[in-house]
């Protein structure tokens, strides 16, 4: 009798250690920073017609995130919040917050949104590395299948380096394949190791295929994901120093270069040099560098161990303000010249109270006849949020885009206005400023 009690005496809400597999404890680990997100997505036409936005209609959009800083950033695909009027998250405890797109990323179909949950530190998924894949290797991936949160699937990887094409502007590279079911609702959310780290971001399924799912590596993901959450993109300050993990050692941040006259030259660091902490933080990754500095007012000093050689430094730099040379700033009338609209700033509370996701916006208080704005439709009292995959709160982020050395290779810009509480869409092409004299105030 005093064995049939040891046998079977678990007590309730138990597990025997038979039922707590690899699998169970990397669900059961990654869990808490995993999130679902639901909203409204507004889908238009993918140009203007007739020279008016094409009237959108709405549709029910869901997908998943995960949670890659404390204070409330998350990572998912930018397919599942693009054009979303309003970014609903669940937290695995259940709670739901409104979240605020920070910045995007289309070519790799990323982007970065961000919650405030009411002042609490959220739990950080566990990153691994993509560079030590293996084809066969066991692997979870956990999204919000169909709507129905926090679904559990495994499988294992199938190949590695894969190259999918789902639309004519939509290409994907280096992607790895895995039989783990995939659908709808999975967009954005992790696939895991056995360990419960997160290996990859799943993005996409074979259509008509089973057990055809691919996830963007996560080693490529944090790249993007560094930029997605720079200080110098964020809060328009710098350090000067361009970083990469090293290949040899997993967890090693090496500086790749340093810029002449910035605070990282102005420091002492060297091309080489190893940075282990910044204040008490430990870094690895090119994004724990920005996580630590994001937040951080111009003038703070920051404090660094760096490995040189075989020894350890401790050097500290000042933060500094974005110089106005990278700012890139376009006088008021070129706008008028080659996009043709003049603007005004406004701040968030004032696009609309359903369009929060917003932290500000630029007011559309003039449009120059058969001008690309006026051509593409864009009114006075439309209010200017986005032109390709940066945000438009003020004239300097307009001319950072008009200035951008690489702007033909993005042309025609997408852009994005708030009329009447629905975000609408569409394609502008910018008149060279030669062909563009008339009409200029």
């Amino acid at each position: 009798m005093i064995l049939l009690l040891v046998l079977g005496g678990l007590l309730p809400g138990e597990a025997s250690e038979r039922r707590l597999t690899a699998v169970v404890r990397a669900a059961q680990r990654a869990r808490p920073s995993i999130v679902n997100i639901r909203g409204q997505k507004t889908v238009g036409s993918q140009q203007a017609s007739n020279g008016q936005v094409e009237a959108p209609r709405r549709v029910n959009g869901m997908g998943t995130g995960v949670v890659l800083d404390d204070r409330g950033y998350i990572v998912t695909n930018h397919h599942v919040i693009d054009g979303v009027a309003r970014i609903n998250v669940t937290l695995a405890d259940g709670s739901q917050h409104r979240a605020r797109i920070v910045s995007h990323d289309p070519r790799t179909d990323l982007a970065m949104i961000k919650i405030d949950a009411d002042q609490r530190r959220l739990p950080v998924i566990d990153i691994g590395t993509s560079s030590d894949l293996m084809p066969g290797e066991p692997v979870i991936a956990v999204g919000n299948a169909y709507g129905y949160e926090h679904t559990v699937t495994r499988g294992i990887i199938s190949a590695l380096h894969r190259t999918v094409q789902v639309s004519d502007s939509q290409n994907y590279y280096d992607l790895i394949q895995t039989d783990a079911s995939i659908n709808p609702g999975n967009s954005g959310g992790p696939l895991l190791n056995i360990d419960g780290e997160m290996i990859g971001i799943n993005v996409a399924v074979r259509v008509g295929a089973q057990g055809i799912g691919f996830a963007l590596p996560v080693d490529k993901v944090m790249q993007v994901a560094a930029d997605l959450m720079s200080i110098k993109r964020l809060d328009q300050n710098w350090h000067g120093v361009e970083v990469r993990s090293a290949e040899e050692t997993v967890g090693e941040l090496v500086v790749e270069s340093v810029v002449p006259g910035s605070p990282a030259a102005d420091a002492g660091l060297r091309r080489g040099d190893i940075i282990r902490y910044i204040e008490d933080q430990q870094v690895q990754r090119a994004l724990d560098l920005e996580r630590a500095l994001l937040g951080s007012p111009a003038g703070r000093e920051v404090n660094l161990e760096v490995m040189r050689q075989e020894e350890t430094l401790q050097l500290s730099f000042t933060l500094a303000a974005l110089p106005d040379r990278s700012r890139s700033v376009v006088p008021e009338n070129r706008i008028w010249r080659t996009v043709g609209f003049r603007l005004q700033e406004v701040s968030g509370s004032q696009i609309d109270t359903n369009q929060s996701r917003y932290r500000g916006g630029l007011l559309v208080t003039g449009v120059r006849p058969q001008s690309p704005a006026s051509e593409q439709g864009i009114k006075e009292g439309d209010i200017l949020v986005g032109m390709h995959i940066w945000e438009t709160i003020s004239a300097e982020n307009v001319s950072y885009v008009l200035n951008h050395r690489n702007r033909a290779d993005f042309e025609p810009l997408k852009f994005y206005i708030v009329r009447g509480g629905q975000t609408l869409y569409g394609h502008i092409r910018i008149a060279p400023l030669q062909a563009s004299r008339s009409g200029s105030p």
